[in-house]
């Protein structure tokens, strides 16, 4: 009799899962894991919104479980003591677990193996539908520009996605119970938060493949319609893969080229940041900024009273929701690190301590191209937030949607004037 454990991580779901597919492929009792990280749940990459989200997970993964006659093993602490203790204590002959790209996760991976020993640990691709290192330029290198990298993405054949199974079964152990929110990360959440789990990922990827993504190429940028999948935060938790994503899309179909275009970028992002795991705190491509820490200014953006609607409507979604629509991000990121010329590390944080769907690689990277210290090709862009209001929202109804007193004499006067402020990023950026 032979067991195995499959160590859960970003990867919250039994369909389409290639650690626990391999893990029952070659045992006969399969362990399925999930350590409660002492340093991620108390760390600065977890907050309440995510957490109330991962308990969600966790609870429909053990529903799902049950249904196929075994639990979640849930433990609390460090994952590699607690992976080891439940191997020590089932006599498993192999771990299983998805490869992780961030500096944390390659560290764990690292010390896993070392700690195990003579135990097998296997990883295994399953954050990315093409993982890095799959798409690389003719001399072998890593695309560093999205547009090429797209090119040789969208032409890669990928694996068929892998059934979930329909029995496992668990050795005798001790299971626990999913924790609540509370016990990952206690404190104040969003009012409007998405509901987490595998079950509602699948039926909100149904829906979208039947009626939503038909608009998307024209719509995705209307904030008011928010035509957009809502799937990041069920993606970012491994609620359903990115595989699978792109399996069923039908290329012929109006609007799916759009949103592939999308997954991609995530795994471009994945790439860039298994290559250089430290743009996490590091500028990619550095202009040597001297940002400038204006409080006042940076409190107002973080409570969306700039005085530019589009901005502060962003903003306020960000904390109704933990979640935001993927322009505004653009136009309140552009807004804070070239307009106010703050560091981009300062509005990577925030959004980290709200955000449901705040990947590292995704949330690092893309406020490293508004800053134009990433992958944008024009670094020194600045998206004007009038003129953006004026296209994307022309009636204004997102922006009334999220800021009632808008129009009225409560709502700010501009904290800063925009013709002042692009002189300001100018003459910063043309003196490096």
């Amino acid at each position: 009799m032979t067991t195995a454990v499959v160590l859960f991580t970003r990867d919250l779901r039994l369909h389409d899962n290639p650690a626990l597919h391999a893990a029952v492929n070659g045992a006969d009792e399969i362990v399925p894991l999930f350590v409660v990280d002492e340093v991620i749940a108390g760390g600065r990459f977890t907050n309440p919104n995510r957490a109330a989200f991962l308990a969600d997970c966790l609870r429909d993964l053990d529903e799902s479980l049950r249904k196929r006659d075994t639990r979640l093993v849930v433990r609390h602490g460090d994952p590699v003591v607690e992976t080891c203790s439940v191997v020590q204590a089932v006599g498993a002959a192999s771990v299983h677990v998805a490869e992780d790209y961030s500096r944390y996760g390659m560290r764990r991976e690292r010390r896993l193996r070392d700690a195990l020993g003579s135990v097998e640990l296997i990883t295994h691709a399953s954050h990315a539908a093409v993982p890095p290192g799959s798409v690389t330029t003719t001399g072998g290198a890593s695309f560093s520009v999205f547009t090429p990298y797209y090119r040789r993405w969208a032409q890669e054949r990928l694996r068929d996605p892998l059934p979930a199974p329909r029995r496992l079964k668990l050795p005798k152990i001790a299971a626990g119970r999913p924790p609540s929110a509370a016990e990952i990360c206690d404190g104040l959440r969003s009012r409007a938060l998405p509901t987490g789990g595998e079950q509602v990922a699948r039926r909100l990827a149904q829906r979208w493949y039947s009626r939503g993504v038909a608009g998307y190429d024209d719509g995705h940028d209307a904030l008011a319609d928010d035509a957009t999948s809502r799937l990041s935060p069920y993606l970012h938790f491994g609620c359903i893969s990115a595989t699978e994503l792109v399996a069923r899309a039908d290329r012929r179909a109006g609007g799916v080229e759009a949103f592939l275009r999308q997954l991609a970028w995530r795994d471009f992002f994945q790439q860039v940041l298994a290559e250089h795991p430290d743009v996490v705190d590091r500028d990619l491509r550095t202009h040597h900024d001297r940002w400038r820490k204006p409080i006042r200014e940076i409190e107002a953006w973080r409570e969306g009273k700039t005085g530019y609607p589009l901005v502060d409507a962003g903003m306020r979604q960000l904390r109704d929701e933990g979640w935001m629509h993927n322009r505004a991000r653009l136009v309140v990121g552009s807004f804070l690190t070239k307009h106010l010329y703050v560091d981009w590390r300062v509005g990577a944080q925030h959004f980290t301590d709200w955000l449901v769907d705040a990947d590292v690689a995704n949330n690092t990277l893309n406020w490293q191209w508004v800053a134009g210290t990433g992958t944008d090709s024009r670094p020194n862009r600045m998206l004007n937030p009038v003129l953006q209001q004026q296209r994307y929202d022309p009636d204004l109804a997102y922006v009334r949607r999220h800021v009632p007193e808008f129009g009225t004499p409560s709502y700010p006067e501009p904290i800063v004037e925009h013709a002042e402020a692009v002189a300001r990023f100018k003459a910063a950026r043309s003196s490096k």
